[in-house]
């Protein structure tokens, strides 16, 4: 289980835009957003102004999904990361994570939050084709 978060976290420290996917009402919804990634608490944050349709959501419905992918038009370089979790608002090292990466947001005092993944999993089809590495919350690390 380790080695999997190792490997996810490897991929998405390489990237800074993912997909997230939230739900209320049974009406669907996906925007791409830059995140910053926390090793150290496996949590991604992101900036999202009040008015979106996706922070309406996320607000009714706190489990969201995710996904992060290398874009490639080579079948053996395919790599991506799809997340299931909840979001809650940032707190304070949320945002020192967030302007780390991002430190021109600042500026625009952007509404920050933290989406703590309970599930990944990444697909990295150089280790073989459809090879996935399976991450867990509520599993036991080893």
């Amino acid at each position: 289980m380790r080695a999997a978060l190792d490997a996810i976290a490897a991929f998405v420290r390489e990237h800074h835009v993912l997909t997230l996917a939230t739900s209320q009402d049974g009406s669907p919804y996906a925007t791409p957003l830059f995140y910053a990634y926390d090793d150290v608490r496996n949590c991604f944050v992101f900036a999202s102004a009040e008015e979106t349709e996706h922070t309406a959501q996320m607000k009714a419905n706190p489990f969201v999904a995710a996904g992060i992918a290398l874009e490639t038009d080579t079948v053996g370089k395919i790599q991506g990361v799809q997340c299931r979790g909840r979001v809650v608002v940032a707190d304070a090292a949320d945002a020192r994570c967030y302007y780390a990466r991002f430190p021109y947001a600042r500026a625009m005092l952007p509404t920050l939050w933290r989406l703590e993944p309970s599930w990944m999993k990444l697909t990295d089809n150089r280790f073989g084709f459809g090879k996935k590495l399976l991450w867990d919350a509520a599993a036991p690390v080893k």
